[in-house]
């Protein structure tokens, strides 16, 4: 179920909650992907920090995720090829996937390989619930 991320939730959980998890975060923008890392590490998340989407995959094989976060186009292999990937294989099909874009709307005809969709800008807060929603609700 994809869902557009427009409001800020009050029923997210604490940032202590996301305390020892991991999150793969995939953003070929070097300022953007280091203000989502201290987004997400300022929530209380480890971060794994990818700059395409094949160092992302290849991040994703190689250590215990909680979830991923990825743009939607990125050089090598973008976010909606990268989600797809991760849904399909056997240990990762279950991960927390959030899409990242600038376009305002989700791909088409990509609904059903990713978790969430939010448009860019990110608001901080916006990053943070979501994935706290879904790692609840996971």
């Amino acid at each position: 179920m994809t869902q557009t991320l427009t409001t800020h939730d009050e029923t997210a959980p604490p940032a202590a909650a996301a305390k020892g998890l991991t999150v793969l975060l995939a953003e070929d923008d070097r300022a953007l992907r280091r203000y989502f890392e201290v987004v997400l590490r300022r929530a209380g998340y480890d971060v794994v920090a990818a700059s395409d989407g094949l160092e992302a995959m290849k991040a994703a094989l190689s250590r215990p995720l909680d979830a991923v976060v990825t743009d939607a186009v990125m050089p090598h292999l973008g976010g909606p090829e990268l989600c797809r990937f991760l849904r399909r294989h056997p240990k990762l099909g279950r991960l927390p996937l959030v899409l990242l874009s600038g376009s305002g709307e989700a791909p088409a005809g990509e609904g059903t390989d990713f978790d969430a969709f939010i448009s860019k800008p990110v608001r901080a807060d916006d990053l943070s619930d979501c994935l706290a929603r879904l790692l609840v609700h996971g």
